[in-house]
């Protein structure tokens, strides 16, 4: 589709110049119109904008299927992790150590102590791992577009996108 649309492209412009150069006098609407029958550059680029919303539509719907297969994820995690809790406590309190069956092997174990902190700041500082500064992205734009003169950086030149309307 691609090279089809920059051939087109080349043809169109190819057309808009020798139409230029024979109807120098031709209003913009004129030559418009002109081109337009005698192209298939307004067709193809149609084409393209339906393909992206079938693609975007297909990119919507992805993102809620997804969303939903990881809440069902996250329900069956904690579903997992529930019967585990109610599997360990039952074998704790029947004081079994150890279930043998043809597919698995069951056994208690001790777990290591998990850190608890009580009190974050009073961490001596040889324990903390410094990390690398992170740049504000967002903070330097905003200030940039508010006028402020920043060593180092500035706003660049926007791009042209195009905007589909489909409501």
């Amino acid at each position: 589709m691609s090279h089809a649309l920059t051939h087109e492209l080349a043809h169109h412009q190819y057309l808009r110049d020798r139409l230029q150069a024979d109807f120098p006098d031709a209003d913009e609407e004129t030559l418009r119109d002109t081109l337009e029958g005698l192209t298939n550059l307004t067709e193809m680029l149609s084409a393209v904008v339906r393909s992206q919303l079938d693609d975007q539509a297909l990119v919507s719907a992805l993102k809620i299927r997804v969303a939903d297969m990881r809440e069902r994820l996250d329900r069956l995690d904690t579903r997992a992790s529930k019967k585990r809790e109610l599997i360990t406590s039952v074998m704790e309190r029947a004081e079994i150590k150890k279930v043998t069956e043809p597919d698995f092997t069951l056994s208690l174990r001790r777990t290591p102590p998990p850190l608890v902190m009580t009190d974050e700041k009073a961490i001596p500082e040889c324990f903390w791992r410094p990390q690398d500064p992170k740049l504000d992205r967002a903070g330097l734009i905003l200030a940039l577009k508010g006028g402020q003169q920043i060593p180092g950086a500035s706003l660049g030149n926007g791009g042209i996108a195009i905007s589909v309307r489909t409501r």
